[in-house]
């Protein structure tokens, strides 16, 4: 394999794939990248045994081949040659070795054979549809922050997407908790996603199609079965497995009977959260909120740091209450909250209270209250 590629087009490929290679392998192949050159465009596919990313780009093509090469490795040493340099990748079968030259510089690497890196099946899978990248990053960028990173409740370690009934209409929903806080929003059912089964998109995989989403403005194809799914941006796929299991019955977590409104300016709120919370606990980062006409009043205690507190003019007339937040749970919800006016619909100190955003109504939020 002997081709000639411009130094910026080979780093933005690799930036998509070589992230999902892990750090640490057991297996010494997974810690590689294989390359694939030809038809006038280099191939660059990294994978873990779940996820799998492929990517290609135009480059000068000499000798045809496929080699693997440490992944991490090629992609330090692109990013630190010169701007706009070309770069040689020449791969010498009896030497086993894969020299990577640009200017008056040359990198010898360890290579291993393209036969023994793993293939990820990609064979047609049953369920296809489209979805624009602003849609699917907004699912995802209202929800991630609420996936859990506890292990043992595997089947909460990801976005749950399915087809759901909301106002008569069908919707495409994504739905994240960690059993503390959940995130809900929806966007109308995109044409051919009738059908489809729900699924729960791992962490990882929801974090890399969300970077790759950065570049990309446009229709992403979809396609998915029981076990996997793929996302396709112009010259970049991700195939990924899906997590085996059950997301739980969520709208049983969202109250109904919720009967005290209060309404504020979401990021006067925001701001007020984060500095009371300053001298919260760090274990518990607790903060109280008292309820009264028209003003709310936010407090903080620190076992050493001293206490803290702040009003903010609100709209509220249901009376007297005091409740508990997480703070930093109520700042990553707060966080999401795009319109003006910030709508909480609480029901008292003990239970779930719903957030709502004015100038979204496909998302909601639902936080758990805590003892303060």
């Amino acid at each position: 394999m002997k081709l000639t590629i411009e130094r910026t087009a080979l780093l933005t490929s690799l930036n998509h794939v070589q992230s999902v290679v892990e750090r640490r392998n057991t297996i010494p192949i997974l810690a590689n990248v294989l390359f694939d050159a030809r038809d006038g465009y280099l191939g660059l596919t990294a994978t873990d045994l779940d996820i799998a990313i492929n990517d290609k780009v135009a480059a000068t093509i000499s000798t045809e081949g496929a080699i693997t090469a440490p992944a991490h490795l090629v992609y330090d040493i692109i990013r630190k040659l010169p701007e706009g340099s070309q770069v040689e990748l020449d791969y010498k079968s009896a030497e086993g070795r894969l020299f990577l030259r640009c200017g008056q510089s040359e990198f010898k690497l360890a290579a291993l054979p393209q036969d023994d890196f793993p293939v990820m099946e990609t064979s047609a899978l049953p369920h296809n549809f489209s979805l624009h990248a602003s849609i699917l990053k907004r699912l995802i960028d209202k929800t991630r922050f609420a996936i859990s990173t506890e292990e043992t409740r595997y089947y909460l370690n990801g976005i749950y997407f399915h087809v759901a009934e909301s106002g008569g209409v069908q919707v495409l929903r994504a739905v994240a908790t960690d059993g503390h806080r959940l995130a809900r929003v929806e966007t109308p059912m995109p044409a051919d996603a009738d059908g489809m089964p729900g699924v729960i998109i791992p962490r990882k995989a929801i974090n890399e199609i969300r970077k790759l989403l950065d570049e990309r403005d446009g229709d992403i194809a979809i396609s998915l079965s029981d076990t996997k799914i793929s996302f396709s941006l112009g010259d970049s796929l991700l195939t990924s497995k899906l997590i085996d299991g059950t997301f739980p019955d969520y709208e049983r977590v969202i109250p109904s009977g919720n009967d005290k409104i209060l309404e504020l300016d979401g990021k006067s709120f925001a701001h007020a959260v984060d500095r009371v919370s300053t001298v919260s606990t760090e274990k518990t980062r607790a903060i109280k909120l008292a309820l009264s006409d028209d003003m709310i009043t936010l407090s903080a205690t620190g076992s050493d740091a001293g206490s803290a507190t702040e009003e903010l003019a609100a709209s509220y007339s249901s009376g007297d209450m005091e409740i508990g937040f997480n703070s930093k749970y109520l700042l990553d919800i707060t966080g999401q909250i795009e319109g003006e006016n910030a709508h909480f619909v609480l029901a008292d100190a003990g239970s779930p209270t719903i957030v709502k955003d004015s100038a979204d109504d496909g998302a909601l939020y639902v936080l758990m209250p805590m003892r303060v």
